[in-house]
């Protein structure tokens, strides 16, 4: 596994969990908002954490935490997730996955095993508007189909989410992407922010909390249970 951070607790990553969170490196996607650049490729020269070192640390916390979150970059493309995911099942947590939709043959089969409790899919845009949101020149949409599907079917737990950023997104462009994950149970708008460390943040801007309310109107006619993140 290639980690490149942990958040040892947090109450907001794991609806109704006390969790901690586990950033893995590397992602083949590169949307221009990533507020996690430096995740993004496996190269470079920050330092990884020693996977054992950090079971070790899941083990003493057993029973004060609940659950772990495995983000990232894209945990999915770990190539011993499976492995890891066993032993943090070993020790009693629930697990959360967070992902980009683009592994759907491994987060199917993981899930299938019984080695993740909740799902938390990235939605990047509308269709039409997938290979500006993820900065490549095409998308692999039926990838990320697949994904939505067997989420959508309710075989796991999860939530689908879009991080809204002014100038890859609009009213439109989110209605047509609600209409994407239309019959979800959990959909959020997240608000964009500037973590100082974007990958590509020029041209890019937040909506206000006003304008996201306004968002989340349009995104509601077709979901009406979607609400917002990030948002005073």
């Amino acid at each position: 596994m290639h980690i490149s951070g942990l958040l040892k607790m947090t109450l907001l990553d794991y609806p109704g969990r006390v969790a901690c969170t586990i950033f893995t490196k590397g992602c083949n996607f590169r949307c221009p908002f990533c507020h996690n650049a430096s995740l993004v490729n496996t190269e470079g020269a920050e330092e990884e954490l020693d996977t054992d070192e950090v079971l070790r640390y899941l083990k003493k916390r057993a029973g004060l935490l609940d659950g772990v979150v495995v983000s990232g970059g894209e945990p999915l493309l770990q190539a011993d997730l499976e492995d890891f995911l066993v032993s943090v099942r070993s020790m009693g947590y629930e697990i959360k996955i967070d992902t980009n939709g683009s592994q759907p043959e491994k987060l199917i089969r993981l899930a299938e095993k019984g080695l993740i409790d909740y799902a938390a899919m990235d939605i990047k845009n509308s269709p039409a508007l997938y290979d500006r949101a993820i900065g490549l020149p095409e998308a692999d949409l039926e990838a990320v189909r697949a994904s939505r599907d067997y989420l959508l079917s309710g075989r796991v737990s999860s939530e689908f989410r879009t991080t809204v950023v002014k100038g890859i997104h609009t009213a439109e462009s989110l209605t047509e992407a609600a209409r994407f994950i239309e019959g979800a149970d959990a959909y959020y708008l997240q608000q964009y922010t500037d973590s100082g460390n974007i990958l590509s943040p020029a041209g890019l801007a937040a909506y206000s909390d006003s304008e996201m309310r306004q968002l989340l109107a349009c995104v509601q006619k077709v979901i009406p249970g979607a609400a917002l993140r990030g948002v005073g």
